[in-house]
């Protein structure tokens, strides 16, 4: 195997375990299977729980891979993020549907999302990052970890906002029948809502400490700084409305989307567009 993408294979057999789990959640879903009884439900909910676990651990080989071949985590350019990511919201999202059986259908939403950004990652050079000496920080591994779990929690919120307005069509009806009434599948949403603020909140605190260690100051206002704030006001206002006014679920679903959207550009858009320090230049 060529050392410089020791890495290729591992990942694109992770994100085929992920792949063959989005058909088998889409599968599960379809009319045919509306007689099933829940023994013949629930074996099928295993396999898509198996092939998910599998695509994190092929993931995670990838990862310990490409760490052995550039000497860092991988956690620097575009190609590396995406990698990880991919690895943290197959792991977080595993998580929850072992735990939560109530949003397992859910899956037909939150897997194709994930496969946005895994044909992303296919479409990137895996050019080696230079890792800089302001990333020898525990702080900075708490800040990418707490929003690690941020973004698989606000993802798993948009799995059950997509049923919210899914479930507006005549197709959606029969997709997500087996799940809860819509008020009880908002307010589980909106429950993973507020423990993503939490998690958000700590996220921000651990980075305004690793930037004072790193740069000397807690905070800058730079770019990545100013849209992670944005993000976390989107989240804070979004809840706020939901507890405060009865909206229909169709629109509590396209708050959370929004929320995610924003998120996404943040962690996906702002770092690679700016001349932030986030970046890693200094």
């Amino acid at each position: 195997m060529n050392d410089m993408v020791a890495e290729q294979p591992w990942l694109w057999a992770g994100l085929g375990a992920y792949f063959v789990a989005t058909l088998l959640a889409m599968w599960g879903v379809s009319p045919r299977h509306s007689g099933d009884d829940a023994e013949t439900s629930h074996r099928h909910q295993r396999w898509v729980l198996a092939f998910i676990v599998l695509g994190v651990l092929l993931l995670t080989v990838a990862i310990g891979a490409r760490w052995v071949r550039i000497g860092h985590g991988p956690w620097i350019n575009l190609f590396e993020l995406l990698m990880s990511q991919m690895w943290s919201l197959g792991l977080v999202f595993a998580a929850l549907y072992w735990r939560l059986p109530g949003l397992r259908p859910s899956a037909v939403v939150v897997l194709p999302v994930m496969w946005v950004l895994g044909s992303w990652v296919l479409t990137l050079e895996p050019a080696v990052s230079h890792f800089p000496a302001t990333y020898y920080n525990v702080w900075k591994w708490s800040h990418v970890g707490l929003g690690k779990i941020f973004l698989a929690l606000l993802l798993t919120g948009v799995g059950l906002a997509g049923v919210l307005i899914l479930r507006r069509t005549q197709r959606g009806q029969v997709w997500f029948r087996a799940m809860p009434s819509d008020a009880v599948i908002d307010k589980l949403a909106w429950r993973l809502m507020m423990l993503a603020l939490v998690f958000d909140s700590f996220m921000l605190i651990a980075g305004a400490v690793w930037a004072q260690d790193a740069w000397g100051r807690y905070w800058a206002w730079d770019s990545l700084e100013t849209s992670a704030f944005l993000t976390w006001l989107f989240l804070a206002i979004g809840l706020h409305v939901r507890l405060s006014y009865k909206v229909p679920p169709w629109v509590s679903g396209t708050i959370i989307i929004g929320i995610f959207a924003m998120a996404f550009s943040t962690y996906f858009g702002t770092p690679y567009l700016s001349p932030s320090a986030h970046k890693g230049v200094v």
